[in-house]
């Protein structure tokens, strides 16, 4: 079904540039894809999202255990995000990914440029000696607030700020729920 409406509204999308993120949810009940996450000192779990430059969600990643990073199984996940969004007959490819330094891998990089898809990185300190090894757009990546917006929307939904589902895909099916709200309120 979304597929079908992304694919009688993309005009009304912005695909000029990509935006991802992850987000970090506090369990409360446990489940399946929980992991203890020493930053927010409790158990979380994690998911990717990917949006237009407006900020409407185009996809999310599986449910993923919150005791790992934004980058683990980083290409894998986007790449079923990624397909998610050509079923909409949508094309990925020469686009612009913009993400913040936390997604600064080499191998990430490389996928992208298999894909096609531009890079716009913020280079991540820690990677050889913090050293910028790729071309960087500051004017880019300051459109990177657009998915910063949709995590306050998406806050908006009280049953996303905390997870209690314990099925994994209980929680992704209240995520898409939430997305297909936002895309109707911008069409």
């Amino acid at each position: 079904m979304k597929e079908g409406i992304f694919e009688k509204h993309k005009k009304e999308l912005d695909m000029s540039s990509i935006q991802l993120d992850g987000t970090h949810t506090p369990v409360k009940r446990g489940g399946q894809a929980v992991g203890y996450q020493s930053r927010k000192k409790c158990k979380t779990s994690n998911m990717l999202l990917l949006t237009d430059n407006n900020g409407i969600p185009l996809a999310c990643s599986e449910a993923i255990a919150g005791n790992h990073n934004d980058a683990f199984q980083l290409e894998e996940q986007v790449d079923k995000m990624l397909k998610e969004i050509n079923k909409s007959k949508i094309s990925v490819e020469g686009l612009f990914l913009n993400a913040d330094s936390g997604f600064d891998t080499q191998s990430f990089r490389t996928y992208l440029e298999r894909r096609d898809i531009t890079a716009n990185i913020d280079s991540n300190p820690r990677n050889e000696a913090g050293q910028r090894c790729c071309v960087f757009d500051e004017l880019l990546y300051k459109r990177r607030f657009v998915i910063e917006r949709t995590h306050a929307w998406i806050d908006g939904f009280k049953c996303l700020l905390i997870r209690f589902e314990t099925n994994k895909k209980h929680w992704e099916a209240l995520f898409l729920l939430a997305f297909s709200l936002i895309l109707l309120r911008k069409l």
